[in-house]
């Protein structure tokens, strides 16, 4: 596959969709493929940007590229696509680095799989300027979250203290959405095959990374049969 010219100007986006998808495959062999009431997932997130005024984005690709590309095409953003060749062995750190040229103050960065409502996008959007903002959910428990699967967060005053799929201690969990800057990038190239929790982690600890509650704002992360279904019968954006 080969790369493509980005066009268009502020802000820019940056969309991960380069793994398997291995906990949807029996029921959607390409998982940004599949479809929530009639639109690919890759579709809706490029809706949700184009919705909140993101004028350009860029996708990491890795399984599946040229299909993934054909269908972002079709959606209502200028497209750029970057390849990580090292995605069946890799942590989606590695993604966003291959997009690294990419990221620049305020870039929005976001997982394929995810559903968000726009008013999510517009509160990390408007959130203050910081080296990194994480919209969080507080709302522990919420039926469409599965918390046994899902990123946990611990925060204190605004920020970011701890973040991590194994937390035992943590007060709200991680959306999928940030706002990003280069700070980002140089943390997770000091690190050896990196995951962004490893990356926000990082920059925690200098108190660099901050919280943005999303209030009552819908989102879901479409990562198994049951949450594509929960998606179908129920994901309204708003």
């Amino acid at each position: 596959m080969q790369a493509e010219t980005m066009t268009g100007g502020k802000p820019n986006a940056i969309i991960l969709a380069a793994g398997a998808g291995s906990r949807l495959l029996a029921a959607a062999p390409v998982k940004p493929l599949a479809e929530v009431r009639g639109r690919a997932l890759i579709l809706h997130a490029l809706d949700v940007l184009a919705a909140n005024g993101v004028e350009s984005a860029t996708l990491v690709l890795g399984n599946s590229a040229d299909a993934i590309a054909e269908v972002a095409r079709s959606g209502p953003l200028p497209v750029r696509f970057a390849l990580n060749p090292e995605w069946a062995e890799t942590p989606n750190g590695v993604s966003l680095l291959a997009a690294a040229g990419d990221v620049r103050p305020g870039t929005l960065l976001m997982m394929a799989d995810h559903l968000l409502a726009p008013s999510l996008v517009a509160r990390v959007m408007a959130a203050e300027p910081a080296p990194l903002a994480l919209g969080v959910d507080r709302r522990l428990g919420h039926p469409w979250i599965d918390e046994a699967d899902v990123t946990r967060v611990r925060t204190r005053d605004g920020r970011i203290e701890a973040i991590g799929k194994s937390l035992k201690v943590y007060d709200c969990l991680d959306t999928g959405l940030f706002r990003i800057g280069p700070e980002l990038v140089s943390a997770l190239s000091s690190l050896a095959s990196p995951s962004l929790s490893q990356g926000v982690a990082a920059l925690a600890r200098a108190g660099q990374a901050h919280a943005v509650d999303i209030g009552d704002a819908p989102w879901l992360d479409v990562d198994d049969p049951r949450a594509l279904a929960l998606a179908n019968a129920s994901w309204v954006q708003a």
